[in-house]
């Protein structure tokens, strides 16, 4: 057998098993969480019940009970979708004027954009919490929360969609304005229906992202506006006290989006390699 063919049948066994390896390491932490989630505190914490357990429900029902889970959900809700809203209603116009009619510094305006991702949050903490507190009185607000995930979104919701817009032909669009289409009459007739898959896809991972985010959820809330991110931190302890609590809030927090990740994954499959070298 020539080394050549021989490689062929060992790669055809061994990338599927490299893969599948690859896929339980990722999996390994949710499910491993979502075990614990029906241990006590107790037996969370012992290494003989590491695997064999009696399973119980007490962390879920004290979650509902005492922890009023439904409104750190229902806030996490309302930011999300708001916050995602607001993203794309900035987002599509300004994308459309970078692809369609772009400028020598729109390049650069891009790249300044994405480089505000690589800034610390906590470097503008303090001046964030002091505006926010003590000078317009929006701390702890639905508003404050919604206007802080947008922006935290905005650069890179506009780099994708950007670059959905500019898969589209010019030709389509200059036809468009040859026969009267209004601006708004092109956007709804031409640009979103053409790129429908991508504009749902960025949505989607925008949707994901606001509801991931952790730090500036949990340090601009208290009460009114607190997030399932809130909830979690207010479980968390020191030395694995309440282990099997906080496994059972982070199971109902992150259950949600990975539920909404697997059943639109084509659609993100779809969205996020549109424009890609085939």
């Amino acid at each position: 057998m020539s080394p050549v063919v021989w490689s062929s049948r060992f790669g055809t066994f061994l990338w599927p098993i490299l893969a599948w390896i690859m896929a339980l390491l990722f999996f390994f932490p949710i499910f491993w969480m979502v075990l614990t989630s029906f241990k006590t505190d107790a037996d969370a914490v012992k290494p003989e019940f590491l695997f064999f357990f009696t399973p119980t429900l007490e962390n879920y029902f004290n979650m509902t009970e005492n922890y009023d889970y439904w409104r750190f959900a229902i806030n996490s809700v309302i930011t999300s979708v708001f916050a995602t809203l607001f993203t794309l209603f900035v987002s599509v116009p300004a994308a459309y004027a970078m692809a369609f009619n772009p400028s020598r510094h729109t390049k650069d305006i891009l790249l300044w954009m994405l480089s505000t991702k690589m800034l610390p949050a906590a470097a503008v903490l303090y001046p964030m919490t002091f505006l926010t507190k003590n000078m317009l009185g929006l701390f702890d607000t639905h508003f404050l929360v919604i206007l802080v995930l947008s922006l935290i979104n905005l650069p890179i919701v506009i780099w994708m969609l950007f670059t959905y817009f500019k898969e589209i032909p010019k030709e389509i669009i200059e036809a468009g304005k040859m026969d009267g289409v209004s601006f708004w009459g092109e956007m709804r007739d031409i640009v979103l229906p053409l790129a429908w898959g991508g504009l749902a896809s960025t949505a989607l991972l925008c949707f994901i992202f606001c509801w991931n985010e952790a730090y500036w959820t949990v340090r601009l809330t208290t009460t009114d506006a607190a997030t399932l991110s809130k909830l979690i931190e207010g479980n968390r302890a020191p030395e694995g006290l309440f282990f099997g609590r906080l496994s059972a809030v982070s199971t109902a927090a992150v259950g949600p989006i990975v539920v909404l990740g697997w059943f639109c994954q084509k659609q993100l499959v779809r969205g996020l390699t549109f424009g890609a070298v085939k």
